[in-house]
């Protein structure tokens, strides 16, 4: 899997079944219900966790002011819900390189 291309959904599921030896049927489900259950937990107060990977969490973002680009003018951004995503240590160790210390 050491190709830079777009993961599509399919190409994903024939991964999971090449490297854990099931076929492409069970795999596709697995893949189905880990999305619904990453949903679902996200909507929960500590999020969902994804172990060695990360952590979908909901976010409530405070109102506050900007600017319009164009005008300059200010204006009220009201405040929202947001979905976000944290990346685990492990991942980051596993695909950025260490840091060298001095």
């Amino acid at each position: 899997m050491a190709k830079k291309e777009i993961k599509t959904k399919a190409q994903i599921v024939e991964a999971i079944a090449e490297k854990s030896g099931i076929d492409k049927k069970k795999a596709k489900a697995a893949l189905e219900a880990l999305v619904a259950i990453a949903y679902e937990g996200a909507k929960q107060k500590d999020g969902f966790t994804v172990p060695g990977l990360g952590k979908l969490i909901l976010k409530q973002q405070k109102a506050r002011t900007g600017r319009n680009p164009a005008t300059g003018a200010e204006i009220k951004i009201p405040a929202k819900k947001v979905l976000k995503f944290r990346i685990a240590k492990a991942a980051k160790d596993a695909i950025l390189p260490a840091k060298k210390a001095k």
